[in-house]
């Protein structure tokens, strides 16, 4: 993978990573107007919506071939259950615990799971030892939620 590409992921990534934290007080505030299971519903239809249009705008919305939707891991099609219950703890948290503190559970809780994730080589990751120095890492924060929490 080249520079340029590497560079595109990552501005990518934090920029999803900025939306989310925009995403959960948008959600949370459409929970409270008409209520969390048929906003849930709504931010599903809206997201299933938006990904038909950058599908087919970019050319990229293709049916998969029988073959490969036969052989995927049933891992595979779980993501969009736990994107669900993403969406419904937006809903029902983030408004009640803030922002900060919502982001910082759920990033420091995503951060520790992936550890253990690319430590075991789980759900088609590849193997990355967890070293001290990730360890460390999730540790401080753990220590950073701490402080938001807190404060």
């Amino acid at each position: 993978m080249g520079v340029a590409v590497k560079i595109m992921l990552y501005l990518f990534a934090v920029g999803s990573g900025l939306m989310n934290a925009v995403q959960s007080g948008c959600n949370s505030t459409l929970g409270k107007n008409i209520g969390q299971f048929p906003a849930a519903v709504v931010i599903g239809l809206v997201a299933t919506a938006s990904a038909v249009a950058v599908g087919l705008a970019s050319g990229g919305l293709a049916l998969p071939a029988a073959d490969k939707v036969a052989g995927a891991p049933w891992r595979a099609w779980v993501g969009g259950v736990l994107g669900a219950t993403f969406v419904l703890a937006q809903l029902f948290v983030a408004g009640q615990v803030g922002s900060g503190v919502f982001i910082a559970m759920t990033v420091t809780a995503s951060v520790t799971m992936s550890l253990a994730l690319d430590h075991y080589g789980l759900v088609g990751f590849e193997v990355h030892a967890a070293g001290w120095g990730r360890i460390a890492g999730a540790l401080f924060m753990f220590t950073g939620l701490g402080l938001i929490a807190r404060y």
